[in-house]
C-alpha cells in the first residue's frame, strides 16, 4: 500500500487529507471508512472514522494495526468497484468526494509532521569517502554502533516543491537517503523484533549546506544549521509487504537528466534493524519517527566533488519507492545584505 498526504481545495480553505494511492487514483481514506461505516448503520459514522482511521497520516499511524488494516480494506473496495471510478463515483457523506486523480491533487510530504527525524550513518562507502576527504581514517567506534545525529521534523517537504538555498551557505548539496517510518511506540526492542515496528519506507533527500557543516563538525557538535532548514521526503509511503526486501533495491540520483548517484541498499553496513535496536535502548521510539539511512556511496555531490546550482533539477530514484523531483531554489538573501529602504 503507498499512503500518500494531499492536499485539496474546499468552500473552507485548503486541507492535508490521508489517502492511499491506486494507480491514478488517490483514495481519501477516512471519508471513504466514514461511508463504509454509514454503509453498516453506524449512528456516528464520520466520529467513529476520525478515531479509528484519522485523516491524516500520522495520526493513521498512530491508530497502529487496526487503522492499517481498515485503511487495506478501503483500498480493497475500492479495487473490487465498490466505490465507483473517477466518472462515476460513489459519493460519501454530505456528498464528500472519495476519490482524486492524481493529477488534481497537490501530494505533500507523505508525513509533513514526524514526530522525530533520526539520520544515521550507515553506508560504509560515504563514510569512508567522507573521512578520506579529511585525510582521516573511519573511527573505530563507527564500527560499533550505528550513529545517527537528530534533524528538524519541523522542515519537512514534500515532492515537487523548491528545495530551499539557505541564505548562509555557498555550497548546497543533495544527499540520496532510504527512509524508514516507525509504526508503533516502543523500548528497548531485540533486533529480532525490530521489523515489526516499521511501518513503511520513502526516499529522502538530506538537502545539506556543505560549508556550514564542516564548519559545525570542526567543533564536533551537529550538524545543525547545515541541515535543519529542509528534509525532503516522499513521494509516499510504502508498506513493507510491497516493498520486500529492502536491502535490494537500486538507488540513483538525476541532476537535470543526469545520472550523478548510482547505489544499492544492498550496500548498507548497519541496517534498519539495528538502528532501531539501537535507537530504543531505555528510550520510546514513537509512532510518525522516520529513520534516515544516511547516504548511499557516492550518493551525493561532496563524494563526487561536483555541486548543484541553482534552478536544478534533482531527481532521487529507489526501486518500489518512486521518484522524489524537487528544483533547486535561488539563494536567499541574508538580512544583512538587503537593501535599505529609502
Amino acid at each position: 500500500m503507498k499512503l500518500v498526504t494531499f492536499r485539496i481545495q474546499t468552500p473552507l480553505g485548503w486541507f492535508d487529507r490521508a489517502g492511499a494511492l491506486a494507480g491514478d487514483v488517490v483514495l481519501d481514506l477516512n471519508a471513504a471508512y466514514a461511508w463504509y461505516l454509514h454503509q453498516q448503520g453506524d449512528p456516528q459514522p464520520q466520529a467513529v472514522a476520525n478515531v479509528l482511521l484519522p485523516s491524516t497520516v500520522l495520526g493513521l499511524l498512530q491508530q497502529g494495526n487496526r487503522a492499517m488494516g481498515q485503511a487495506r480494506l478501503m483500498l480493497e473496495f475500492y479495487k473490487m468497484g465498490e466505490l465507483g471510478d473517477l466518472a462515476n463515483p460513489v459519493l460519501g457523506l454530505n456528498n464528500a468526494r472519495l476519490l482524486f486523480a492524481h493529477a488534481e491533487v497537490t501530494l505533500q510530504a507523505p508525513l509533513p509532521n514526524p514526530t522525530s527525524f533520526r539520520d544515521f550513518y550507515a553506508f560504509e562507502e560515504h563514510v569512508r569517502n567522507g573521512f578520506a576527504r579529511r585525510k582521516e581514517p573511519i573511527p573505530d567506534p563507527w564500527f560499533e554502533l550505528p550513529v545517527y545525529y537528530k534533524g528538524n521534523p519541523n522542515s519537512v517537504i514534500g515532492p515537487n516543491v523548491e528545495a530551499p538555498w539557505p541564505s548562509y551557505t555557498k555550497r548546497l548539496d543533495y544527499e540520496l537517503e532510504l527512509g524508514c517510518i516507525i509504526g508503533k511506540a516502543g523500548m528497548n526492542i531485540p533486533e529480532n523484533q525490530a521489523t515489526d515496528y516499521i511501518a513503511g519506507y520513502c526516499i529522502i533527500n538530506d538537502v545539506s549546506a556543505r560549508d556550514i557543516q564542516r564548519q559545525e563538525m570542526l567543533c564536533r557538535l551537529g550538524p545543525a544549521k547545515a541541515k535543519d532548514f529542509a528534509t525532503i521526503i516522499g513521494p509516499w509511503l510504502v508498506t513493507p509487504d510491497e516493498v520486500g526486501d529492502a536491502y535490494d533495491l537500486r538507488m540513483t540520483a538525476d541532476i537535470n537528466g543526469e545520472r550523478w548517484s548510482d547505489g544499492h541498499s544492498g550496500t548498507i553496513h548497519w541496517r534498519f534493524e539495528q538502528m532501531i535496536a539501537h535507537a530504543s535502548k531505555d528510550e520510546w521510539l514513537q509512532p510518525g519517527d522516520i529513520f534516515g539511512s544516511g547516504t548511499v556511496g557516492r550518493g551525493c555531490g561532496l563524494e563526487l566533488d561536483r555541486w548543484i546550482q541553482p534552478g536544478d533539477t534533482m531527481t532521487l530514484a529507489i526501486d518500489k519507492l518512486g521518484e522524489l523531483t524537487n528544483k533547486v531554489g535561488n539563494p536567499k538573501v541574508a538580512l544583512a545584505e538587503m537593501p535599505v529602504a529609502p
